[in-house]
């Protein structure tokens, strides 16, 4: 078969309170997470929205301990991986490669390299396919592969998404299980799924299907779990002023509230890994919400980590892989297409609906360009001495 070798591909997160502006540039630099009309305006906007957020950001991780646990588990669930691979007579060399903090994707595929691997499994850490997580590491790797004729040596599969594998599935409805049986009436808890959203837009003009298979993983595990808790699924983590996925995580929680709901567990379905959306966004921020809301009772399902079923699961995705096809990364659909930031509107002179939202298309650009000028000290109105 050759040496073996698997990709684990995930975010990242800063490390310390140092590392979060230069992570959020990162971040915001990529076009999978915010698209804008012009790519020249892509990292000036990123360094704009970067710098505005940085104090607060910093804020939130000073809260969970100064930094993002994030590379610290994913190298706990990596060990786990080839421990559990090894076990079953299959070793293997288990690589990381965040897409926005190191170890970068880059770095990993540098080590590929040097180990002369010769078959890969890419396994993203994300249960749901998005074009904005699993889509924008796939996209890196192809460029990668376009740049690098040595890469064309190792014979690789992509596993795009994995929300329905039955020992994944399992492993949440066994860390459900333990959190209900904590509380006095377990049947009556109610189930709060919270997923990190997405623009409306990925899905409605890019076919992003992550929508779809949040909703099915949901139904997938309240089936396994086989209990006869009500539940409710939301989207949480939206930024910016256009419409993302709905109901937003903060609105169904004022919701339940208002409907009398007292007891509350919530399953952060979209994340493996403990980090800055669970220990702050959900355990203190959306923790205050629900309290201020009459929700007396509010826990949370910690995340999977190292949980055995859950390194089950990889390593059995990772074996399945090797004796399955290849699956390339041109072959997956949703890399086909690119989502654009807006609607493409027949344009009509006057007073019309299109006239009006290009109108504020540009002012928006116009307000930027100014925001930008007054942060930097740079741009066409300094050249001019306007400013």
């Amino acid at each position: 078969m050759g040496r073996v070798g698997v990709l684990l591909l995930n975010l990242g997160g800063p490390d310390d309170l140092e590392d979060v502006g230069p992570f959020l540039f990162n971040l915001f630099s990529d076009p999978e997470i915010i698209r804008i009309p012009f790519s020249g305006l892509q990292k000036p906007l990123a360094w704009l929205i970067s710098t505005l957020r940085t104090k607060k950001s910093q804020e939130n991780y000073r809260e969970i301990g100064g930094g993002s646990p994030l590379r610290r588990i994913t190298e706990a669930q990596a060990e786990a991986l080839q421990a559990k691979l090894q076990q079953q007579g299959q070793e293997a060399n288990i690589y990381i490669g965040m897409r926005y903090w190191y170890p970068f994707t880059e770095e990993a595929i540098a080590r590929i390299k040097r180990d002369a691997i010769e078959r890969l499994v890419i396994l993203p850490l994300y249960p749901q396919f998005s074009i904005s997580t699993s889509g924008s590491s796939f996209r890196l790797l192809e460029r990668l592969w376009q740049e690098d004729p040595a890469l064309s040596r190792i014979e690789y599969t992509v596993i795009p998404s994995w929300y329905h594998q039955p020992s994944y599935l399992q492993a949440m409805a066994e860390l459900i299980t333990q959190e209900l049986d904590q509380f006095a009436n377990p049947d009556q808890v109610h189930l709060f799924f919270s997923a990190h959203g997405v623009p409306v837009s990925y899905v409605e003009e890019a076919g992003d299907p992550y929508q779809r298979e949040i909703e099915d993983c949901t139904a997938l595990i309240m089936q396994t779990l086989n209990r006869p808790n009500p539940h409710t699924l939301a989207y949480q983590s939206r930024v910016g002023p256009v419409e993302w996925l709905k109901p937003y995580t903060e609105d169904a929680l004022k919701e339940l509230g208002a409907e009398g709901v007292e007891n509350l567990l919530v399953v952060p379905i979209s994340f493996v890994s403990e980090h800055i959306e669970t220990l702050q966004e959900i355990d203190i921020e959306y923790r205050e919400l629900a309290e201020e809301s009459g929700i007396h009772d509010f826990r949370r399902v910690p995340a999977l980590d190292t949980h055995p079923r859950f390194i089950e699961a990889m390593a059995t995705l990772v074996v399945d892989a090797l004796d399955a096809p290849s699956l390339k990364l041109s072959q997956v659909p949703q890399l086909k297409k690119k989502v654009k930031m807006y609607p493409q509107e027949r344009w009509e002179w006057g007073m019309t609906t299109a006239a009006e939202v290009w109108n504020g298309r540009l002012a928006m650009l116009g307000f930027i360009a100014l925001v930008i000028e007054l942060l930097s000290g740079r741009g066409p109105l300094h050249f001019v001495g306007l400013m």
